[in-house]
């Protein structure tokens, strides 16, 4: 039976927003698949727990074909079961941490181009344009740096 985990109606809405948002992220081809080495950036990201070989027999199982890549069905598969058993408010500390180291003042904001690092960081793959376009949904005023609520946003699609 190919495909454990939770089905897309199991997953609640936010959760679903979540997914989306990261699955939007890591395609800004907007192909409809993500590589599947993206997958293991994408649970680090946000922070979720995942054993390498338990995510890698989800991956074969999620990709018959063997094309390296999912696509949105599949992604919320892999990256849902892994989700189910992770703690919001873990999640949100690391978010919280991540966002201390570059918020070195403590303004409550960083320059978006510090944001562009931890992306950068957390998946080598995205080019600088990636960063951009990534950057500018985020720092939708326009006034170079992101506060932590709309990091939280980002990271997290709530």
């Amino acid at each position: 039976m190919p495909g454990h985990g939770p089905t897309a109606e199991e997953l609640d809405e936010e959760k679903m927003a979540m997914l989306r948002k990261a699955f939007s992220m890591f395609d800004p081809g907007k192909t409809g698949t993500i590589e599947k080495d993206r997958i293991r950036v994408i649970l680090n990201t946000l922070g979720a727990n995942y054993i390498k070989e338990e995510l890698e027999t989800l991956l074969q199982d999620n990709d018959a074909d063997g094309t390296g890549k999912l696509n949105f069905d599949s992604f919320v598969k892999v990256v849902g079961h892994f989700l189910e058993e992770q703690d919001e408010e873990a999640m949100q500390k690391e978010l919280k941490e991540a966002f201390r180291l570059y918020d070195k003042e403590g303004n409550g904001f960083i320059p978006t181009s510090s944001l562009k690092e931890i992306l950068g960081a957390l998946d080598d793959k995205l080019t600088s344009a990636d960063l951009d376009n990534i950057v500018d949904e985020i720092d939708e005023d326009g006034s170079g740096t992101v506060d932590f609520d709309e990091f939280m946003e980002m990271m997290t699609g709530d």
